[in-house]
Order: C-alpha cells, then sequence, then structure tokens
C-alpha cells in the first residue's frame, strides 16, 4: 500500500520554477523532513517541504518483497508524483520508478518545457516501450519478467495547473474546501480500470469484440481472460504480445489461444485541473487504502489532523477500525 499526501495551500501562488530555489535541470528539490521512521512494515516521512507546499509519505509492505514504489520530483517544470503499486514482482515498479520521470523530462524537453497530457501520455508510452524491450532482452534467462507489472498514478503540478494520469486502480482525491463553511469536500480526480467496473468491462467488449471471454467472472470477481483485474498498466507483457504468453513463463499466465491484440492497455487516463485556491490537499494512493477508505473518510482524517498531514495517520485510522494496513497492493495474477 502506498501513499502520498499533498498540501496545495501555496501552489496557486508560487508555481515551481519562478524564483523558488528549485534546480534548473528539473532534479530533486524537497527540502528537509520533520520525521522519517519505520515501524514494523510500514515506512514513512513527515513532513518534507517542496515549493508549492508540503508532503508526506508512507508505504505498507503487503509481500515479502515489497512491489511497489513512488517518488516526487521537483524543477522548473513543476512538481511530479509517482505511486506505481507493482504485481507479480517488483521489477516493472522499479523500472517505472528510474524511468517514466526521466522520460517525462525528455519529452517536455522536445517541447521547451512545455507540460500538456500529449506530453505526460508520451513518457507512458515509452516506459511501456523500453520495459517491453527489457522484457525481449531476457526473455531467455528471466522469462517470468514478461508477468510483471504496475499500476501507474502521476499527477504533475504545473503553472497551477494539475495533471493527473492513471494506469490501473490506484486513486488520487482532493480535499477541497466548501467556501467559508470550514467543510472540505472529498473530491476523486482520477479515473481507475478494473474490470469490477461495469465501464471498464464495456470498454474491453468494444475493443474486444469477437472475444466473448475478454471479462470472464472467477471467484465473484471480474478478470480479464479470468486473470488480472486491472485493464491498463506498464509491464504485463504476457498480455499485450502474445509472443510472450507461452512456455516457459509459468502456466497458470499461459492463455489456452494466442491473440492478435494487446489484451491490456499503457495508454493512460489524463485530465486537467485548474488549481483554485480552496483546493486544500491531494490524496494519491494504491487501491490497499481505498479498499478501507472511502475518499470522504480519508479526507476527514487529514482535515482533522491540521499540520501532521500524513499518510501513516490514514494507516492508524485502518488498523483501528481492525483492518490492516498490509493488505495485498499488487494484483492477483
Amino acid at each position: 500500500m502506498l501513499e502520498v499526501l499533498m498540501s496545495l495551500l501555496s501552489s496557486c501562488w508560487n508555481p515551481l520554477g519562478h524564483n523558488d530555489g528549485s534546480t534548473g535541470g528539473g532534479g530533486t528539490n524537497l527540502g528537509s523532513f520533520s520525521r522519517e521512521g519505520k515501524d514494523g512494515l510500514l515506512w514513512f516521512r513527515d513532513i518534507g517541504k517542496y515549493a508549492a507546499g508540503e508532503f508526506s509519505m508512507a508505504v505498507v509492505q503487503a509481500n515479502q518483497v515489497l512491489e511497489d514504489q513512488s517518488q516526487i520530483e521537483s524543477g522548473q517544470f513543476g512538481t511530479f508524483v509517482g505511486v506505481y503499486d507493482g504485481h507479480g514482482g517488483p521489477d516493472a515498479a522499479r523500472y517505472v520508478c528510474d524511468n517514466l520521470f526521466r522520460n517525462f523530462q525528455a519529452v517536455s524537453a522536445e517541447t521547451q518545457g512545455v507540460v500538456t497530457s500529449e506530453t505526460i501520455r508520451r513518457a507512458f508510452l515509452e516506459t511501456e516501450a523500453g520495459f517491453t524491450s527489457l522484457v525481449s532482452n531476457v526473455w531467455s534467462t528471466q522469462p517470468n519478467m514478461a508477468t510483471v507489472g504496475t499500476c501507474c498514478l502521476v499527477g504533475v503540478i504545473c503553472n497551477r495547473t494539475l495533471f493527473i494520469a492513471n494506469l490501473g486502480d490506484s486513486r488520487v482525491v482532493l480535499g477541497k474546501k466548501v467556501g467559508n463553511t470550514g467543510v472540505v469536500a472529498a473530491i476523486q480526480l482520477s479515473a481507475e480500470h478494473n474490470a469490477n467496473i461495469e465501464s471498464v468491462r464495456q470498454e474491453l467488449k468494444e475493443l474486444h469484440p469477437n472475444d466473448p471471454q475478454i471479462v470472464v467472472l472467477r471467484h465473484g470477481v471480474w478478470r480479464v481472460k479470468g486473470v488480472i483485474q486491472v485493464s491498463r498498466s506498464i509491464g504485463d507483457v504476457y498480455l499485450k504480445d502474445s509472443q510472450f504468453n507461452r512456455e516457459p513463463i509459468n502456466p497458470k499466465f499461459r492463455l489456452p489461444e494466442p491473440f492478435d491484440m494487446p489484451l491490456l492497455s499503457a495508454n493512460p487516463t489524463i485530465i486537467s485541473h485548474p488549481i483554485h485556491p480552496n483546493d486544500s490537499f491531494l490524496i494519491f494512493a494504491s487501491d490497499g487504502l481505498w479498499e478501507h477508505l472511502t475518499n470522504e473518510k480519508a479526507v476527514e482524517i487529514v482535515q482533522s489532523n491540521p499540520r501532521a498531514v500524513r499518510p501513516s495517520s490514514i494507516l492508524g485510522k485502518c488498523e483501528e477500525a481492525g483492518k490492516s494496513g498490509a493488505t495485498g497492493s499488487g494484483e492477483e495474477t
């Protein structure tokens, strides 16, 4: 389970790259942390500073090997935050953490630093192409690399605009002040790609009209080809190119018939949100959190802990409710 919490209190008025002390090349410049620690499977940082406000991060390790990654980067382009919820192994999430931001920087350089939805989309697709190339290169020695994937949730704050790009079932929720009432509303900004959502199943059926088994209900859960819940990811190459859906990968991943088009997509859903002075904070989290908390409850917890805007507080509330924070954050493949 991954959580990143960002304060937006000053981001409307102090966009990065305008004499804010950020690094010229887009490198990390996140200031200092007031507290960092580890408690069992929980790792956290409370509170860090970036040019547009404050942030904190927390990770709960659900498996023997940590499959998830997260990052925050600041520079003249703005602020970049990523939550990468891996499944099947850690390799895809680690690759994305090492390469997605670099690809974003390279694409942005081509457009003289102008950030658009297309800029972010190109960074995602180039990262997907790079990982696919890696899978091809190691196929003879590490074939199961083809069965590793990751959900990707990215936010970019640039020139008073927040871009959200998503693959999979992580989620970003905005805490927004409602006038002068003291109420903070919870607004979900990202669209999720999970076969348990009817609109996602309909999308898959429209994309694969000749495949009646594109989504299968198994043990009460809808899955793409009866294998995986998410319909978009980086990695999971075994469901995107049939040449990798064969021996010597694990038999449980092999489909009975070849396919002639990708079953999953690496094309993210992207929205842009003009930042308003009433936009107070953002919660980026993998599905492990949202399985236990509603959007409204998560925002309420943050709002009731002013200054200590820390994901570890949210995880504590999960545990108080008798729901372990160390739930599986990946897909059951």
